[in-house]
């Protein structure tokens, strides 16, 4: 295996998204505080409990899940769509350096940079609600875990784009209102029986109830299906990221 070319990916993504810490940590920081302040403050001081959390505590995992999905996928995407639209995938791809390697670089950097802005969100958070963490090491393996999976979500998006353009179609029309949708600001029993049901198929309420439980115990569904369904989408990934090296797609074209 090829340390020193993985390590030459992955250090360079990290030295890119250092240069734009502007962008890349503070503008995402400061729109979560703007949620805290209105749901968690505002809307939270009017809200009973939920599950017996505060409110302003129950909305922590779901909006540090919120930015984590979304950073993940754009980390990933802008990572290789950047070598294709510049003409460098081809230094890439040359170089010696299998397609797992290749990989490994790419969404390891950019699911490191998820993981940090997690955890600086985490912080922040505590800033605004006091909380309790029942489960650490369950929630560092949901945000690691989730971070890898959608880094490679957004690899997959990067290969597909033909545009800068098409690089925001997906995290704006599809990833974000799915998060929102998926019990982000509420738990999906507080919805009508018709509408739990069809919740239940938006994959984001596994992988926000997941990370929920490991704070606070509580889950809307079981942890096995969160991890399941986490594991699950990761593996379909995996495979298509397969596929696009044995074929080529968009990257040899």
């Amino acid at each position: 295996m090829n340390i020193h070319g993985m390590r030459a990916i992955y250090l360079f993504e990290l030295a890119r998204w250092c240069r734009t810490l502007v962008q890349s940590v503070l503008s995402p920081v400061i729109s979560t505080s703007l949620y805290f302040v209105v749901f968690g403050a505002a809307i939270g001081s009017r809200m009973t409990e939920i599950g017996g959390v505060p409110y302003g505590a129950f909305i922590v995992p779901g909006l540090i899940m919120l930015s984590v999905l979304t950073e993940s996928v754009g980390n990933g995407s802008f990572g290789i769509y950047m070598p294709r639209y510049s003409g460098t995938i081809y230094e890439v791809l040359s170089a010696p350096l299998s397609p797992l390697e290749i990989v490994v670089g790419y969404v390891g950097a950019a699911a490191t940079k998820s993981v940090i802005l997690g955890l600086i969100m985490l912080a922040t958070a505590r800033l605004f609600v006091a909380f309790e963490i029942a489960h650490p090491l369950w929630m560092l393996a949901f945000l690691a875990l989730t971070s890898m999976t959608f880094a490679l979500f957004g690899f997959l998006l990067g290969v597909w784009a033909t545009g800068w353009e098409k690089l925001q179609v997906v995290p704006i029309l599809i990833i974000t209102p799915l998060t929102f949708l998926g019990g982000t600001f509420y738990s999906i029993d507080m919805l009508p029986p018709v509408w739990q049901k069809v919740t239940l198929f938006n994959p984001v309420v596994y992988l926000i109830s997941g990370f929920r439980w490991s704070f606070f115990g509580t889950a809307d569904v079981s942890v096995a299906a969160s991890l399941g369904m986490t594991l699950g989408f990761m593996a379909i990934c995996l495979t298509v990221v397969w596929w696009v090296f044995r074929t080529g797609y968009r990257l040899k074209a």
